[in-house]
């Protein structure tokens, strides 16, 4: 079994909170690990995606109260959404009786949705999210980064025994899973719409939204595709990475970027099967980018505020980062290559940014200067830089 890096931060908010809530896009391993602390702590687990589970909930605070003296896992949490108020009282009585801590484990796959339901549990409820599978939690080897960047962080994927195997699996996800998971959570999206937005997004990684051009390629309204990729994100699926925020005096793109999170489900959506697939094909940089932001930001310290830059002048960086506790922020360049070029457009974003630090991430695993203020590195490399910040 892999070693993930959220055990240990669940642990430690149970530890200082009364209920935790564990979010993730599903198959991200959520109930791996739920069960693992089960195990360890003697917890109760409930899947409340099974009626006989939903049904000892019929009187919930009879029978939680029952087992105060346990830690109580609530899996599928959304499908009993009333139960959030009632857990608020539990929790308060609790606390007054000297239980005020590692009462409740959460676990839920939509985001919004589940802090929406939670807003009672206000000042009550800390927040973990498991991230696929990166670079760091499978060794940071390169045969290892060029497997999870091709099959993606999903456990399941990244573990199959064939890359066939990866491919079929992730395919089933996205028309299975992620069809149901829209349904239940009250959007009725036809399978074929939500399978073409996918396939637009990943040919088009990293690019700004443009959601009038993508709803004309769909027969839809602009506001109609710019709810589905909002749903998409609360998903855990995509990444819409905001445009960085600073007064230089220039005319900045505020478009976000729009990223598929799993680089493995790009692949998917383009049919791409192995390594010589995916380094042929149009999509290898920004799918490349796109892992390269997700692993990082798997990594960085709790509160770190991503964003991109670009002005309307060419000036560009990939990524910033804005780490709390310092006071400017880092940069990241991504290029697809061993020895990458770096253009004028980057050293001018760096003037107007002034990073406390500037990196270019490139495909091999060496570590040497590119100039005075700018350093070239290897993703497990940086990912474990920003890891012990």
């Amino acid at each position: 079994m892999i070693a993930r890096r959220a055990l240990s931060e669940v642990r430690s908010a149970l530890r200082r909170q009364a209920a935790v809530a564990l979010l993730g896009p599903r198959q991200a391993g959520k109930t791996t690990l739920a069960l693992q602390i089960a195990r360890e702590e003697q917890a109760l687990y409930l899947d409340l995606q099974l009626p006989d589970d939903r049904r000892r909930l019929d009187d919930a605070t009879a029978f939680l109260e029952a087992h105060a003296d346990r830690l109580v896992i609530l899996d599928e949490v959304h499908r009993t959404p009333q139960l959030f108020e009632q857990l608020r009282g539990i929790i308060d009585r609790g606390r007054r009786s000297g239980k005020g801590t590692g009462r409740f484990l959460i676990l839920g796959s939509a985001s919004l949705l589940l802090l929406h339901q939670s807003e009672s549990l206000a000042g009550r409820l800390a927040h973990v999210e498991l991230h696929p599978l990166d670079v760091l939690e499978v060794g940071g080897a390169a045969a290892a980064v060029r497997t999870l960047w091709l099959r993606g962080g999903l456990p399941l994927s990244y573990l199959a025994e064939t890359g066939e195997e990866s491919l079929r699996w992730r395919r089933e996800f996205m028309l299975g899973h992620l069809h149901r998971d829209v349904r239940e959570f009250g959007w009725d999206i036809p399978p074929s719409t939500l399978d073409d937005l996918l396939t637009m997004l990943a040919h088009g990684q990293g690019a700004t939204v443009n959601a009038t051009r993508l709803a004309g390629n769909l027969s839809l309204t602009a506001p109609t595709v710019q709810r589905y990729l909002n749903l998409l994100a609360d998903l855990h699926l995509l990444r819409l990475l905001r445009p960085y925020r600073r007064n230089v005096g220039k005319r900045l793109v505020k478009a976000p970027k729009a990223y598929l999170r799993d680089s493995g489900l790009v692949h998917s959506q383009l049919g791409i099967l192995d390594y010589h697939g995916v380094a042929g094909h149009p999509v290898v940089g920004a799918s490349w980018e796109g892992f390269v932001i997700e692993n990082l930001l798997a990594v960085a310290p709790f509160g770190t505020r991503p964003s991109w830059y670009r002005t309307s002048g060419g000036a560009e960086v990939d990524l910033v980062l804005e780490i709390p506790g310092r006071t400017r922020p880092w940069a990241v360049e991504i290029k697809y290559g061993r020895a990458p070029r770096l253009s004028r457009g980057f050293f001018s974003a760096l003037e107007d940014i002034a990073p406390e630090r500037a990196f270019v991430v490139h495909a091999g695993e060496d570590r040497y200067p590119v100039r005075a203020e700018v350093e070239a590195i290897g993703l497990p490399e940086l990912a474990r830089v920003l890891s012990s910040r």
